[in-house]
Parts: C-alpha cells; structure tokens; sequence
C-alpha cells in the first residue's frame, strides 16, 4: 500500500516558516548588512532575555556552538571531556576539535540520557587531572537531571556545557523553582541548535549562552578568526599612530574560525523567536494526543518517559520492542514511508562509530544500546493536525502488525 492521494508526506520534523518570516528576511535583505551588522546582536540580545542569560553568542551551527564552548572553556590535548554516548556526533566531535579526549558515559536505558550515576561512573575511570568537562545531552527535548548532574561534575572538578540543541524553551526545578535551560544556573554554558528541525530556525544556526562575560568574550572572539578589534587587549604597539590605535588594526592572539551567523539568518531567528511559546504549546500538545491514541499498542510500544520538567518536544521517540515482534526496525520504517511517513533514529551510540571504537576501543555501555535497539522517532513539528496523529499512529499499529 503507498500513501494515500493528497495526503501529504509527514517528515519526523520540520521547519514552521510564515509569510512574516519570509518579510523579516526580505527586509534584512534590503538592508545595509548581511552579515556582522545589527541583527546579529538583537537576535543575540532577544535570546538571552528568554533564557534569563547574561550572554548569548549566535554563531553557524549547534555544532559550531559545541566547539566554541569547548574551546571557550580551555578544553585542549591533556583534557578529557564525558559525554553520553546516546547522541548525535557533534557532541563528541566538538570535544575532539579542541585536541581534548572523550569519555563515553552510558545513559539510562528508559530516557536515553545521562544521569548521575552514569556521570560517575565515567569520570571514575578519568584521572582526576585531566576531568576538564561533562557534556550533558537534553534528548529529544527532555532536560537531564542537571543540578544532581552538576553537583557530581563539581566533585571532580569538572565544568558543565549544556549540549542543549534539543531543547530551546525547555524548563527544569532547580533551587526551589522551575528555571529555563539556558540560563546556565547549573553549567558554565548551554548550547543550542537553530537547524530547521529544531524548535526555531534560523535555517542553520547555533547559539551559545552564558552568565560569563569571559566566556561569552572569548566565544565572540573565536568565532572570527580569533581577531581582537579592542585596543585594551592588543600586545603589540603596532596598532597605534601617534598613540591612537590605529582604525584598520586588530590582532590575533590565538586561532579561531568562521562561525560567524549572518543577519539574513538572524532576520529569520527574530521572527521565529517571536512563536516559540505557540511552537512549544502545539509539539506538547501533539505530544498528549500520540500518548492517548498509542496506549492501546502497550506493551510492545511505549510513549516517552514523561519528563519533571517542562519539556521542549523536539522529538516523539517511542520505544518499541522489536524483537519480541519479530519485526525489523528498517522493514517497519520502510512500510512507514510507503505510507508518507518519515521516522527517524535518534541516535546510534557514538562509542560504537569506527573513528571512536579505534581510538578508545570497544566499551559495553548497556542503557544507550538498550535505549538504541528500541527507540524510533515519530513525526512532531507544529505544522502538523491532529489527524496527522492519528494518521502515524493507525499506520504504525499496521507496520507492527498489532491491529
């Protein structure tokens, strides 16, 4: 059977984009900058207000976020990084960018993330020495348990990045009261995606926040290059004319690259930013709707764990039990798209990647290949109906043959 006539095909996750947003970078497009002017700062500035941040620097990808945090906190060769195994690549490659090794921490089998056990559990296998950072992962949208999670990085003397791609617009309890990820009161920084899947977009995109104007200066810097515009940081005399400092010059005192975002891109972030609480609302809610309409498939499908905090839904990944039905996970997915929907998964565990597993060897990390073995992402993204729901869900009840 192929997909129904009209009915159109529901990717796992999409971008929402309006005709305002579509104006707002019509209008950057006439404007004086492309790049490196205005909007990158209001967009900067809009983001930190909503996190309850000191400092946000946008730069061109999560991934790029991930490195200039890396780097922005010191991470070098000596250094050693944890990082869950259950999660995209960036996260672990980001640490290796830096020269920095990576501890894989296995995660909980039922969420897919690290917990504080498992935090321990790794860097008691790091000399103290070397502990640099722990690279908590928010799956799927779900915020870890981060302040049970700082306190054990703390012990061993570990910074905290928030690899926070998934989760813009997520909440959690901490000190008495429900905080937004990314106003760091648990980490140094928290980093996030604005890739077109994500909760916005600014098409591709990154965004590093901090309450550190240190971290948040040295973050700017290595996002172009490593040049220093500001005469009060110069080494060298050679910038200045008659004791001025001279218009034209900067300096480089360590290397850095171009992550630079431009201002179209952040014409665009402006304007989705705007709609994220009505993009937050509408994944939740599509969220309780496939938690009702799957309760029947139980046991051999279970919904997500719920999470204590608010959640930002970037992805619905069920957990099915594939062996016990005898099915194929690529076969199901097949017969899923034959039927116009997308599914993906999220993720396979980075340890067992050829470029990790012959660095560091084989590791038996049980709860992210549990949590692997199982895990299928469904279609959530605000554009979606209701029907959309119940479309996905009568065709996966068929591709398990479970009605």
């Amino acid at each position: 059977m192929t997909n129904a006539p009209g009915a159109a095909f529901l990717h796992y996750g999409h971008q929402s984009v309006d005709e305002d947003d579509i104006a707002a970078v019509a209008a950057a497009l006439r404007g004086d900058f492309l790049t490196t002017g205005p909007l990158v700062r209001r967009f900067e500035e809009a983001v930190a207000a909503r996190l309850g941040a000191q400092h946000v620097v946008a730069c061109s990808s999560g991934t790029a976020a991930l490195h200039l945090a890396a780097m922005a906190l010191g991470l070098g060769p000596g250094d050693v990084a944890v990082v869950p195994s259950l999660t995209f690549l960036a996260t672990a490659n980001a640490v290796r960018f830096t020269g920095a090794e990576v501890a894989f921490a296995d995660v909980d089998s039922e969420t897919g993330m690290l917990t504080p056990a498992t935090l321990r559990a790794a860097l008691e296998g790091v000399a103290p020495a070397h502990a640099k950072a722990v690279l908590p992962v928010h799956l799927a949208g779900m915020v870890a348990d981060l302040p049970a999670i700082a306190a054990v990085a703390g012990e061993f003397g570990a910074a905290v990045i928030e690899d926070a791609c998934h989760a813009l617009g997520a909440t959690y309890q901490a000190r008495g009261g429900m905080v937004a990820v990314g106003s760091c009161a648990q980490s140094a920084m928290a980093c996030f995606s604005t890739h077109p899947v994500k909760a916005i977009t600014t098409g591709e995109g990154g965004l590093v926040a901090t309450q550190s104007a240190e971290l948040a200066e040295r973050a700017r810097r290595l996002r172009s290059h490593g040049i220093e515009h500001d005469p009060a940081r110069w080494t060298s005399a050679a910038g200045l004319e008659d004791g001025k400092p001279a218009p034209w010059y900067y300096e480089m005192p360590e290397i850095g690259y171009n992550y630079r975002l431009t201002d179209i891109a952040c014409a665009l972030g402006l304007s989705q930013l705007g709609k994220l609480d009505r993009f937050l609302a509408r994944r939740a809610a599509l969220a309780a709707r496939y938690d009702r309409q799957l309760a029947p498939l139980a046991p051999h499908l279970r919904p997500p764990a719920r999470p204590q905090g608010g959640s930002a839904w970037h992805l619905y990944a069920v957990r099915i039990d594939f062996a016990a039905l005898k099915l194929a996970r690529g076969e199901v997915m097949r017969r899923l798209r034959a039927q116009g929907i997308g599914t993906q998964v999220h993720y396979a565990p980075v340890h067992t990647q050829p470029y990790y597993r012959a660095r560091y060897g084989a590791r038996d990390l049980p709860g992210a290949e549990t949590y692997y073995r199982r895990t299928l992402s469904l279609p959530l993204y605000p554009a979606m109906a209701e029907e959309d729901v119940d479309r996905v869900v009568a065709a996966l009840a068929a591709a398990l043959k479970l009605r």
